[in-house]
């Protein structure tokens, strides 16, 4: 007897939608990258290299779940003496809060773009947070595997999860901008 398989993709409202199942992230094709401005101007990048989780799709896309969890020790800005004050304890003191995670849901969808509501923790401390998400397409790799491909965006103010080190400037101002900016780009593989 054959195995009947379903496809990958199925049409939401005009467009071509990953089909409903779990689909993986493929922590080498993810980035969770932020950015920030240091001294009022200059925009500083950074980018966490390790993260896990997976997106659960539902026939309606405004059912489906996202669970992320994010290595804060993976954290790289392109200056090592950076990389260990941002994973101190002035900033996300890794040594006592290993992870972060986000659980979230679409709080709408029309099409290929939506709005994904959740909940962020760091350091301990949760937060909703509201991210506006893209699904860019689904494919199949070289290799067989079928994925869907997704990217997501918006601010957070780093202070409510308590990352809040900071140095007054002389003229006004401070040193690092609390408004963060980020910036989610997620391959995920289908789940047989």
């Amino acid at each position: 007897m054959s195995e009947t398989i379903t496809p990958a993709v199925r049409r939401v409202d005009g467009v071509e939608a990953p089909t409903a199942g779990r689909w993986r992230i493929d922590p080498g094709h993810a980035e969770v990258s932020f950015i920030g401005r240091h001294l009022l101007f200059t925009k500083v990048r950074g980018r966490f290299r390790s993260l896990d989780g997976y997106v659960d799709i539902a026939p309606d896309p405004v059912d489906s779940v996202v669970e992320v969890t994010i290595d804060m020790a993976s954290v790289e800005s392109g200056a090592t003496a950076r990389d260990d004050h941002l994973r101190s304890a002035d900033l996300f003191d890794v040594g006592r809060y290993p992870t972060a995670t986000f659980r979230g849901r679409p709080l709408s969808w029309s099409g290929r773009n939506g709005s994904l509501g959740g909940e962020l923790t760091i350091k301990g401390v949760t937060r909703p947070v509201e991210l506006n998400v893209t699904a860019l397409g689904v494919v199949t790799d070289p290799w067989g595997g079928e994925r869907a491909i997704f990217s997501a965006s918006g601010t957070i103010d780093r202070d409510d999860w308590g990352v809040s080190w900071n140095m007054p400037l002389a003229g006004g101002g401070v040193l690092v901008s609390r408004d963060i900016h980020l910036e989610i780009d997620l391959e995920t593989v289908r789940d047989r």
